[in-house]
């Protein structure tokens, strides 16, 4: 089987497991539930990629296509030349992901917030009206434009990548005896890892970072209307749950903190500023030490790990007090990738 037959029996896996479902992405919603928001990242994750996947595979064909030459009988110049033709052929179809998953991105907003909402009103018990404010359809247009932005960026950095090895590999092949088509065979071999799979899992990453921070923003966008001041992180304390979780678990925060930071990440326009405003938290050791670290600052120490364990925290030495972790972005889910925390009014 060639590397486009596996890709195509992969996308029609992710077809399949919708079909089975018979769940669009506004019936999977129910986001009050661990499993709930699971299955719902899940089913954005198949239709993000399989919205993406005939541009992955277009630009692959692409690629090889300018690529397949009797390089034997090229100077260096022109090796140089014909990578950067690939590059551009490759691009000019992974420039259309971003658009081809707007509309599955644009209705899961909708379905994110209106679950949201529902949540809050049934069960948290706010005050609040059923229909989306100001601030929820505010939301909605941030969360898909700025997941562009990181799609656009993570495009990039593949054409890069591929870049780099269709270098090497015609370098490695010359220097090997290899002719056009075995080094056309690793050509193919190196776009594929680059454009298709340098992330096994990163629709699932993008499904779930996607509902999580809709999910919060929303009830942010909630309390604000029911006149909540306060809300506390709640995370899913299982055997998945990670560090950063237990630390911030029962931590509250200012509903108006909140809002400045959506404000804030509304206006941008890179997706590194916005890594910068709401970073991710990282693991690192430091002199033996398990410390978490955000955008390079030291958030916390792991004195004892409840890492695998059912309702249990662990303990750590805080670096920063309650109100400079909100500061330093990180007053509200998700905090990794494929976090499930959420948050509940104070």
């Amino acid at each position: 089987m060639s590397l486009l037959e596996l890709h195509d029996a992969r996308v029609f896996a992710d077809e399949l497991l919708e079909q089975v479902l018979r769940l669009p992405v506004e019936k999977a919603m129910d986001l009050g539930s661990p499993a709930g928001f699971d299955r719902a990242s899940t089913i954005l994750a198949a239709r993000l990629r399989r919205s993406a996947a005939p541009a992955e595979a277009e630009a692959l064909r692409e690629a090889i296509a300018v690529l397949d030459v009797d390089w034997g009988r090229t100077t260096a110049a022109q090796r140089r030349r014909l990578v950067t033709e690939s590059l551009v052929a490759a691009g000019r179809s992974t420039a259309l992901i971003p658009q081809r998953i707007q509309a599955p991105l644009g209705e899961a907003a909708t379905a994110v917030i209106n679950a949201t909402r529902t949540h809050s009103r049934q069960v948290q018990e706010l005050a609040i009206g059923a229909k989306f404010n100001a601030l929820d359809h505010r939301v909605a247009r941030h969360i898909v434009n700025a997941q562009g932005l990181f799609v656009r960026d993570e495009y990039g950095r593949r054409l890069d990548v591929f870049g780099r090895e269709a270098r090497q590999v015609v370098a490695s092949g010359l220097e090997r005896g290899l002719g056009r088509v075995d080094i056309a065979s690793e050509l193919q071999a190196a776009a594929r890892a680059a454009l298709i799979d340098r992330a096994p899992f990163y629709w699932e990453v993008v499904a779930s970072a996607f509902v999580g921070q809709g999910r919060s923003f929303a009830q942010v966008s909630s309390y604000a209307e029911a006149g909540v001041q306060r809300y506390r992180i709640e995370a899913v304390l299982d055997e998945r749950t990670t560090h950063i979780c237990r630390f911030l678990h029962g931590k509250t925060f200012a509903v108006a903190d909140a809002l400045r930071k959506f404000e804030l990440a509304e206006r941008l326009e890179q997706p590194e500023d916005i890594k910068r405003l709401l970073p991710w938290v990282r693991e690192r050791l430091d002199g033996g030490m398990l410390m978490l670290t955000g955008a390079g600052v030291a958030i916390a120490e792991v004195t004892r790990s409840g890492l695998g364990t059912h309702d249990d925290v662990g303990e750590f030495r805080p670096r920063l007090t309650d109100a400079q972790l909100g500061e330093a972005g990180l007053g509200f889910p998700p905090f990794h990738g494929l976090c499930r925390s959420t948050t509940l009014g104070a």
